[in-house]
């Protein structure tokens, strides 16, 4: 594990990653451009991608190469590098890209460094509306500002937030996420990775998903952590390779959850 001085260097180099993207993907969004389907889902599940995508994270890839060619990257777009590296940067160009293809800024640039197998560093960057979540040995911080979760031990004063119900397996995964939606205050669909950004400010309280990849989530991992909230699988296990993932901001949400989603 790097030392607290080396991860804030390294926090700042992320800081220089997201200003690159940044100014790779403002020109593009709201704009007309060709959008490809990967087809990586499955038969059914659309899957865009843009140039926007590709060229941000080319960027990225482009920096940290210069600067730490002994690192791995794993990103969305280009794949694997350096894989039995000791730090890795985890890369999701653009979180969210069907939010990014109808106009909606709820997609973020997220970037993570995973040392031996733990997300330590976090960063996710809003580039339209100039907001940065930033996450090191230090906190949470959405620029100068520290964040904090909200204090909220009651399901039923409980605000959930979900990419969309799509993203669940018919059946018991399903059944376990439509539970637990009857037992919350309110459930917002549509928010991306900005939801675990808006999880570490207090406006929300829960954050379930599935269908994920490594670089859907471990840029919020620390994110949410350092904030004061908790980020596991739905076994409440480590996140960082999980496709089902619970985010709690007040711990004491997050037992009743796993309860909720295993129940039936």
């Amino acid at each position: 594990m790097p030392s607290e001085q080396v991860l804030r260097e390294l926090l700042g180099f992320a800081h220089r990653l997201a200003d690159a993207s940044g100014e790779v993907i403002r020109p593009y969004f709201r704009t007309s451009l060709d959008v490809v389907d990967k087809k990586d889902k499955g038969e059914g599940k659309y899957s865009p991608v843009t140039i926007a995508d590709k060229a941000a994270e080319a960027a990225i890839r482009a920096l940290i190469k210069a600067a730490y060619p002994d690192h791995g990257i794993l990103g969305e777009e280009h794949g694997h590098e350096n894989p039995g590296a000791e730090l890795t940067w985890v890369i999701d160009p653009i979180d969210g890209t069907k939010a990014f293809i109808i106009g909606v800024p709820v997609w973020g640039t997220l970037i993570a460094l995973n040392a031996g197998g733990r997300a330590v560093l976090g960063v996710l960057d809003q580039p339209f509306l100039g907001e940065r979540y930033a996450a090191g040995p230090d906190g949470t911080y959405l620029g100068d500002r520290k964040l904090a979760t909200r204090a909220c031990p009651d399901l039923a004063e409980a605000r959930l937030c979900c990419t969309e119900p799509g993203m669940f397996a018919a059946g018991a995964e399903w059944d376990g996420f439509e539970r637990l939606t009857r037992r919350v205050a309110l459930t917002r669909y549509g928010t991306d990775c900005y939801a675990y950004g808006l999880m570490a400010q207090g406006f929300v309280d829960l954050v379930v998903e599935a269908g994920l990849s490594p670089w859907d989530v471990q840029a919020v991992i620390p994110i949410v952590e350092r904030a004061g909230g908790v980020v596991t699988d739905w076994e409440g296990g480590p996140a960082e390779t999980a496709t089902r993932v619970v985010a709690a901001g007040d711990p004491r949400l997050h037992g009743q959850v796993l309860k909720l989603l295993r129940a039936g």
